[in-house]
């Protein structure tokens, strides 16, 4: 049963952390066509630290911060980016996710990709976010009794 602890040490390092790793994991999600990681990696950090803060809060505090309508709308706006610059692509004459037919006000086509690429990173974090922390509310109301569940 997911209900917080009512200790001011767990409390307040989470609290120190929690930005830490949301910064992190925006990291990961802007390097990822650089380096290992990316959106799916980023969104599950992302993820992760509110998942630690319903684990030092708890449920309700939680559920204040990130409603269900909220989720709804991030896993929306991830597929919408993804598909969005793949059917772009497309318009302009390109296969799906073809970057170097984005019409972007820049004339180089590496970058004109890597911008493309950088995009497609963002809505994948950003669905992977809220779809990890609808899983774990799901499963985290089913256990306690609640509404969702």
């Amino acid at each position: 049963m997911i209900i917080g602890y009512e200790n001011v040490i767990i409390k307040t390092i989470c609290r120190m952390l929690i930005p830490f790793i949301q910064l992190f994991s925006i990291y990961v999600i802007m390097h990822g066509h650089y380096s290992p990681g990316g959106g799916f990696q980023g969104g599950v950090i992302l993820g992760a630290s509110f998942i630690l803060l319903v684990i030092a809060y708890g449920l309700e505090e939680s559920r204040r911060r990130m409603s269900l309508k909220a989720l709804t709308i991030y896993a929306s706006l991830g597929l919408f980016i993804y598909s969005g610059i793949g059917a772009v692509c497309i318009l302009m004459g390109g296969n799906y996710l073809d970057y170097g037919r984005l019409p972007l006000p820049v004339s180089s086509i590496p970058t004109i990709r890597a911008m493309g690429i950088l995009g497609i990173e963002i809505g994948v974090g950003i669905g992977v976010m809220a779809i990890m922390i609808s899983i774990f509310l799901a499963i985290a109301s089913y256990e306690t009794g609640g509404e969702d569940g």
